[in-house]
């Protein structure tokens, strides 16, 4: 059985040490670092090269549970592909370990806790947005084509002048003035 550790860090200016140091010091024998990738990122070149590695009896060690991934989901299926592949799983700072029952209900609990946390988040952004829309505010960039230059713009195509000429002239892009103008000059517009 062996012990392979796997570290990662988000950014560039961020560094590994701390979590290589103590993944060595728990008897790792082999350490994959990715240095300067998410951890919503599926795939990790790293990552997928230490899960690749792993044989049946080995153990992944990881620092914090996050270092693995932050989705709840990827986690779970991560962990299950391990235990299906005879791979236990251990996290050094949560002292979570897959290889005892209790473990393996203790990840689970973690991550379905995770799963509702997310999902709150998500519940509390959409009602948000129905709050702003409600009180008439509209999420995005906001449009260059005030009600003035819509007028110009559709005079101007009255007149018989390209499209791409009134573009030009109002200093916006072909379809932002399409989407500016009502459904019916559209039509004479294309």
């Amino acid at each position: 059985m062996a012990k392979i550790g796997y570290a990662r860090v988000s950014t560039l200016d961020q560094h590994p040490e701390t979590q290589v140091e103590a993944l060595t010091a728990a008897g790792c024998q082999e350490v994959f670092t990715d240095h300067g990738v998410s951890g919503t990122k599926a795939s990790r070149p790293e990552l997928d090269r230490c899960l690749a590695y792993l044989r049946r009896g080995d153990q992944l060690v990881v620092w914090k549970l996050d270092r693995l991934g932050r989705s709840v989901s990827h986690l779970v299926h991560v962990v299950e592909d391990l235990r299906h592949r005879g791979v236990q799983f251990t996290t050094l700072t949560e002292q979570l370990d897959t290889t005892t029952a209790a473990g393996r209900l203790m990840f689970h609990i973690l991550a379905g806790l995770a799963e509702m946390e997310r999902e709150l988040i998500r519940e509390r952004t959409l009602a948000g947005i129905e709050r702003a829309r409600a009180a008439g505010r509209l999420g995005g960039r906001k449009t260059v084509m005030s009600q003035e230059r819509v007028r110009v713009a559709s005079a101007m195509l009255a007149e018989g002048r390209p499209v791409s000429e009134v573009a030009k002239v109002l200093g916006v892009g072909r379809a932002t003035l399409y989407r500016a103008l009502p459904i019916g000059e559209r039509r004479m517009a294309s």
